[in-house]
């Protein structure tokens, strides 16, 4: 466990938590570690969950299908990113989507019980783990409202510049890595890859921004930003 205490310092679900707390505080919780290995299923839309998953490598896609077997992609997951708190959250407890991997991963599994139940110890990290987990509800609900927002706009570079922005904001750079790679993007952008790809280009040779596979370098921040007028 000790390997991954950089990538859990980083996780929201253990935010104001000392590292030297991480050895009582693990199994206290009763986490696991799995692996598991592209293209599995950890999630079933349907299935009942009782766990919290946070990535420690690779990298998650959380899909949502329709009864005639289409499906849109929400989100992507990487390392320190945290899954299933909304479910375990609910009464019935079933997902309303599904986890699958994308590239081979290794997930601390939690059950929710003991995250938000004091154990017989009254250690006192429970109190601010149980903080955490309210605070990661209500960032997930303000996600899910950027989502929405991103898939109402109309324009392709509109919704490109969006997302780049995010990310550059998201990872504090202005150059910087996606976890989709092209196929993947178009499908959380809800447009089609060749058209994508075109606008792409073109911000590219109007030095907007330059990229390589699943690396981005924005060039010309201002010009971005104007994309969303």
């Amino acid at each position: 466990m000790e390997q991954y205490y950089s990538i859990l310092k980083r996780c929201p679900l253990f935010q104001h938590i000392e590292e030297a707390d991480f050895q009582i505080l693990f199994p206290c919780i009763q986490s696991q570690i799995k692996k598991h290995t592209q293209d599995e299923y950890i999630i079933l839309s349907g299935d009942e969950v009782h766990t919290v998953g946070i990535v420690l490598e690779g990298a998650l896609e959380l899909i949502k299908e329709n009864p005639a077997g289409g499906k849109h992609i929400l989100d992507f997951l990487g390392p320190s990113h945290v899954f299933g708190e909304g479910i375990v959250c609910t009464y019935q407890k079933l997902a309303p989507v599904t986890v699958r991997v994308k590239e081979d991963a290794k997930i601390l599994s939690i059950p929710f019980d003991r995250i938000i139940k004091p154990c017989s110890n009254s250690c006192g990290f429970h109190v601010q783990l149980i903080k955490n987990m309210m605070m990661i509800l209500g960032e997930k609900n303000y996600y899910l409202n950027q989502k929405i927002d991103l898939l109402m706009l109309k324009g392709m570079r509109e919704k490109l510049a969006t997302f780049l922005l995010r990310e550059s904001e998201k990872q504090k750079s202005k150059t910087f890595q996606v976890i989709p790679n092209r196929n993947e993007l178009a499908e959380f952008l809800n447009v089609s890859r060749p058209s994508m790809c075109r606008e792409l280009g073109r911000m590219k040779e109007e030095g907007i921004l330059d990229f390589y596979q699943n690396s981005f370098r924005i060039l010309n921040m201002e010009a971005l930003v104007e994309a969303l007028d």
